[in-house]
């Protein structure tokens, strides 16, 4: 049985930056500082998923259960309380690089983070290549 990914995306580098444009002005901040980090580091313009997510690259994905699609490889989405970093699909814990990322609280593809403070933006750019990179080896990898 095969259901319809909710996750779309929505609009290009125009609608994301119109959306980091209405964010509160700390957040505002600190979603420019996420985006100037994740295409240094991805090689990819971002594209807005969701209405709220903003994803750099896509990928293809076909589940054992005949579930597929395609969703943004990487990415975040700058939420009031807590920004969510997307590190897909979540199969590995990245202990060495959790220990020394800083202060953050993790789902299986969800790392969230309060504050760009409580973290070292160096090891959350390694973290993103290093889920990038696992994540191409199993579905590849392709700009957004």
């Amino acid at each position: 049985m095969s259901r319809a990914n909710k996750t779309l995306p929505e609009g290009g580098i125009t609608e994301v930056e119109a959306f980091i444009a209405a964010l509160p002005a700390r957040r505002r901040r600190e979603a420019e500082a996420l985006d100037a980090l994740f295409r240094k580091t991805t090689g990819f313009q971002p594209r807005l998923w969701a209405g709220s997510m903003i994803g750099y690259g896509q990928y293809h994905y076909t589940y054992e259960s005949g579930r597929e699609g395609d969703t943004l490889a990487t990415g975040f989405r700058p939420a009031k309380a807590r920004h969510s970093i997307y590190i897909m699909p979540g199969y590995a814990p990245y202990s060495d690089i959790a220990t020394r990322l800083g202060k953050h609280k993790r789902g299986k593809s969800c790392w969230y983070v309060n504050k760009l403070d409580d973290i070292d933006l160096e090891v959350l750019g390694e973290l993103i290549a290093r889920g990038l990179a696992d994540l191409n080896a199993k579905w590849p990898v392709q700009p957004g």
